[in-house]
């Protein structure tokens, strides 16, 4: 007996999954072959695509004597003839899965990266290596068709499922013609010249007529002191100014004459953290031409055509504390931590910044820039950092390695409100245990302590694990008093 063959499309919010589902039914339709459709909805924050499974049965219907093959409502690992994956990890997952198979599975997936919330919440670099998982799609896959699709739907003005929709044609594992298909997207009516660009781009490549576009290069990551330092200039002068920058210069300069990669590392994360993040910055950064632009690009609008950008906020106290001066901000601090307020007030804002009235309500924040030095953000971070190139300094003194580990340790603190609090608390937590008040005078030892705090912390920012291993539980806000 002839088997359907089974298609499962995983693609994200927007990127036409469902449309390109109906091609497919519509295509296997009008030629006649007996087919059946459904899908699972994602859930939101990419913790999940949405689903649509599909199942053609290669033959057409007049010639099965009036029998109905039986098709199944969900895939099963092992079982996937054509797996679709309009996003890198997204083909991880289904590889991960089981529904990628090299026994019969051909796997049409696109390399672009938009990171999952699992990679943005950690507290070090969280992203998955792409290359592993395209080297997986090699070897997991009966055959693979992998490239940048993201870019050719945007050469071509269209969406991302319309060169997916391709790629599966041109393989030649789909049952339905290329004609089939193209007269699918034209009944579709709506933008469909664009889609057929797409179409017969991704067609052309996965035929092998045409060659896949080229992978960006991926950045470079400075490494020494001397590349570090013109990029740190140019981040602070862009952060507050030049004046700003040239502190960066003084703070730097007592450990340019001693070991290189201490020296790398300190002008690496000093220069990240003087540039911490706090509202102005954040103000600064979703209303510059730079970001609607990169937004127009991303969303394929035309010259002239209007792009709607919608912003989810919610400040709370200490975003609204970390602008005022610093008498009134620690005050405000103090009896927020006091009474267990921190969190109390925080307030969910949806702001239109495509708009008049939303671009100026943002844009007046970033304004606030010449006001950050006299703020109580700006005083403690400065303190800290202070402290922290102290303690790199001191223990540069007594061992090279030993100031690593010190220095590596600003990499935990970062970005605002609950986020900077816990990195915070863990960086204190460790300063104060392993560093100022270390339990061995062994420098291989105490530098192997903060090396394994550190790492516990970066894993796991509840706390928990560092916790475990300073064998004390870790503050991130001074404890209420009992009334």
């Amino acid at each position: 007996m002839e088997q359907p063959i089974t298609i499962l499309i995983a693609a994200l919010g927007g990127e036409g999954g469902g449309v390109m589902a109906d091609w497919l039914m519509e295509a296997a339709t009008a030629t006649g072959l007996p087919a059946q459709a459904t899908s699972i909805p994602g859930v939101a924050q990419r913790t999940g695509a949405t689903t649509y499974y599909l199942e053609i049965f290669p033959q057409e219907r007049k010639s099965l004597g009036g029998k109905e093959p039986v098709l199944s409502l969900t895939p099963s690992p092992g079982n996937v003839d054509i797996m679709v994956a309009s996003e890198l990890v997204e083909a991880g997952r289904a590889m991960q899965n089981g529904y990628v198979s090299p026994e019969r599975t051909t796997l049409i997936a696109s390399t672009h990266r938009i990171y999952a919330t699992v990679e943005k919440m950690q507290m070090a670099d969280g992203r998955f290596d792409s290359d592993k998982v395209v080297a997986a799609g090699s070897q997991l896959a009966k055959t693979a068709v992998m490239f940048d699709m993201r870019k050719l739907a945007q050469e071509n003005g269209t969406v991302i499922n319309a060169v997916l929709f391709g790629a599966m044609a041109g393989s030649g594992v789909l049952p339905l013609s290329r004609e089939a298909c193209e007269a699918a997207i034209r009944k579709a009516g709506r933008g469909a010249e664009a889609s057929l660009r797409g179409f017969a781009a991704g067609f052309e490549i996965a035929g092998g007529t045409r060659r896949a576009p080229e992978q960006a290069a991926k950045p470079k990551r400075a490494t020494s002191v001397e590349e570090i330092l013109p990029l740190a200039k140019e981040r602070l002068e862009d952060y507050q100014g030049e004046r700003y920058a040239a502190i960066y210069a003084e703070r730097i300069k007592p450990f340019l004459a001693g070991d290189a990669k201490v020296a790398a590392t300190v002008a690496r994360h000093l220069a990240t953290w003087m540039a911490y993040e706090d509202i102005i910055r954040v103000a600064d950064l979703k209303t510059r031409s730079s970001r609607f632009a990169r937004v127009r690009k991303e969303v394929g609008a035309k010259e002239g055509e209007p792009v709607v950008v919608i912003d989810y906020l919610k400040p709370g106290v200490e975003e609204f504390a970390s602008v005022l001066p610093h008498f009134l901000g620690k005050k405000i601090i103090e009896w927020a931590e006091k009474n267990g307020k921190l969190d109390a007030y925080n307030v969910g804002m949806h702001i239109r910044t495509s708009g008049i009235f939303g671009y100026a309500l943002v844009r007046s924040l970033a304004w606030l820039k010449p006001w950050r030095p006299f703020s109580y953000r700006y005083r403690e971070e400065q303190r800290l950092i202070e402290r922290w190139l102290s303690l790199v300094s001191e223990a540069a003194r007594r061992d090279a390695g030993l100031a690593f580990e010190v220095a590596e340790c600003a990499r935990l603190i970062k970005g605002y409100g609950e986020t900077h609090r816990r990195g915070k608390g863990n960086f204190l937590a460790i300063v104060d245990a392993l560093v100022e008040n270390p339990a061995t005078t062994d420098v291989s030892e105490q530098r192997k302590a903060i090396r394994t705090a550190r790492d516990a912390a970066l894993a796991d920012p509840e706390g928990k694990a560092l916790g475990s291993t300073l064998g004390k539980p870790v503050m991130w806000m001074k404890p209420v008093k009992s009334a």
